[in-house]
Order: C-alpha cells, then structure tokens, then sequence
C-alpha cells in the first residue's frame, strides 16, 4: 500500500524507499526523473513504497568490489518486484530464492543506510 507524497527516503539516510508514478498515464519508475519515462509528462507524484514485493532473481557476493565492502563477503544482492509495479535492486538475506515473498528492513552496509529484504513470515 502507498503513503502519499514523500520526498526523502533511503537514499538521504531515511527508513523509506520512494516511487514515482505518472498522473498522465499512471506509470510507475523506481529513482527520480523529472519526467515520466513511459510518456514523457513532467506531471509525476512521488509515492512511498510499502517495501513488499517477490524476489525476481538473486545472486551471492564472493568479492567485495571495494575495500569498505570486503567485510560484508558474502552478500546477496537481489532484484525485487515490488507490489507497487516497479523493479528495484537491494540487499537480500543470504536464504532468499526467486519467488520468495519479501519485506523490507534497512541495514547499515558501507557505512549507509540500505533496504534489506528478508522473506515475508507465512
């Protein structure tokens, strides 16, 4: 479910991750745009994401691609289709399988503050 407008999220070091979506065609994107990427409409809200979605495909880190990074090793990156109908990129523990019905929760990794998906109890 969305909240209405919002205009900071995880990425200003809030507990939120933060959507577009178009009130010309009703688009949705995932990272701001001043235009709708679908239409071209400058005419966009800015929603927040209720952080559930289903694993769309995973894969495990074995090799930190910075220093900061190497004490993370392994870690698992995964894509998420989010029930709001955008597709995001985020940490995921290390057990999550595609198909996997997921929830949100924000970690520190690096030093910043991240969406980290954990499976959705049944």
């Amino acid at each position: 479910m969305s909240e209405p407008a919002m205009t900071s999220d995880w990425t200003a070091g809030i507990e939120a991750i933060s959507y577009q979506r178009c009130t010309a065609c009703g688009g949705v994107q995932y990272f701001r745009r001043d235009f709708c990427a679908a239409c071209g409409s400058n005419d966009l809200a800015t929603l927040r994401a209720g952080g559930e979605g289903v694993v769309h495909a995973a894969t495990l880190v074995h090799r930190a691609a910075t220093p900061e990074a190497r004490e993370h090793v392994p870690f698992k990156i995964v894509l998420i289709d989010t029930a709001e109908g955008f597709r995001m990129m985020a940490h995921g523990a290390q057990d999550l399988a595609i198909g996997d019905r997921v929830t949100a929760r924000y970690a520190r990794f690096t030093g910043r503050l991240v969406p980290f998906f954990e499976r959705t109890p049944a």
